[in-house]
């Protein structure tokens, strides 16, 4: 899986481009990471990326998939992941009903959902968690959750808007560990937004300042 970024930029109406440009390949289990100072549009270029992009602005270039155009596609049919500064989770569901509501429709039958739940909680350090109330979780545990639930949507691209940027410092070396060794199992092209020099050490791909 690969996901390529081709002259992309965006334009609010009747101004300028936010940025220059942005052409950028992010291979599959690689993690490229994206800088720039506040306001330049980090986060607005992941929601172009991802199919959320507002009325108010023209996206100009293109996104492709493994060498497929996914501009015309609306964000849910893009299979493109992504997770926020704040690991949300439905708070009236439990924790493994959170993480079912991430799974791929091909998972078929109460048990083999169940099943793939229980196998992916187990994976994050939650075994024993399904039936547990969100609101009980540490916020490292949210974000490992939260995590699950993206991955078992079976995601061909991940977008990381800044999700370690309010854990202390121990907890962000853990979470980011954790997230990029999964991306990196599952062989899937991320792309991070971050204003921290030590998240793109930790990423170890390629590192592109929007200006």
């Amino acid at each position: 899986m690969t996901l390529d970024l081709i002259s992309l930029s965006i334009r609010p109406q009747g101004a300028a481009p936010l940025f220059a440009p942005v052409s950028l390949c992010v291979a599959a289990g690689e993690v490229a990471t994206v800088m720039g100072p506040s306001g330049i549009g980090k986060s607005t270029l992941l929601d172009a990326i991802g199919g959320h992009l507002s009325p108010a602005f023209t996206l100009l270039g293109d996104v492709r998939l493994n060498g497929r155009s996914v501009i015309g596609l609306p964000a849910e049919a893009r299979r493109i992941g992504l997770m926020f500064q704040e690991a949300l989770l439905f708070p009236h569901l439990s924790v493994g009903d959170n993480l079912a509501f991430g799974l791929a429709a091909e998972v078929k039958g109460k048990a083999a959902r169940r099943a793939a739940v229980e196998q992916a909680l187990l994976r994050a350090g939650l075994a024993g968690f399904y039936a547990r109330d969100p609101a009980t979780l540490s916020g490292g545990q949210r974000a490992r959750a939260a995590l699950m639930r993206t991955l078992l949507a079976k995601p061909q691209a991940l977008l990381l808007d800044e999700p370690f940027s309010r854990l202390d410092a121990g907890l962000r070396d853990d979470i980011r560990n954790f997230v990029f060794d999964h991306a990196r199992q599952e062989q899937i092209p991320v792309l991070l937004v971050t204003h921290d020099s030590s998240d793109a050490d930790a990423a170890g791909g390629p590192v592109f300042n929007l200006r």
